[in-house]
């Protein structure tokens, strides 16, 4: 009768300890108000600003956290044409501010492991001096 009553005890401890682990997850779970987000952040783009460069068909931007391969397309070559002005040497790095959809999708041709496909081009500015980053090919 002891084995029966420890027995049913035991499994009462593990299965109300079960159940309060479900309803503290429960409360952690934050739902957001759509309502309360503006049109551009619910169109599922992500604002990134940092460092781009654009030299013999690759694209890269640099921001203070990720290095994301750029997906060449018309807006990237926009963006590269309004860099261009920017720009002394070819392998300059411009100050950019864009909105895009970031993916881990494999490519052939972009190997970071992070890509981004600019949707939205919001700024263009030159590299400020700490950041300018200028890499000499050849001599």
């Amino acid at each position: 009768m002891k084995k029966i009553v420890f027995i049913t005890l035991i499994l009462t401890a593990f299965i109300s300890c079960k159940n309060e682990t479900k309803s503290e997850q429960k409360e952690n779970v934050t739902i957001s108000d759509d309502s309360e987000r503006t049109a551009k952040q619910n169109d599922g783009l992500t604002l990134l600003i940092g460092e781009f460069v654009y030299y013999d068909g690759a694209a890269v931007l640099q921001t203070h956290a990720e290095i994301y391969g750029v997906i060449v397309t018309d807006k990237m070559l926009e963006l590269n044409a309004l860099a261009e002005k920017y720009k002394k040497e070819a392998t300059d790095m411009v100050r950019v501010e864009i909105r895009g959809k970031i993916t881990n999708q494999k490519d052939e041709k972009i190997l970071w492991e992070n890509k981004v496909e600019i949707i939205e081009i919001l700024n263009v500015k030159p590299a400020t001096k700490e950041e300018k980053n200028v890499v000499k090919l050849g001599s």
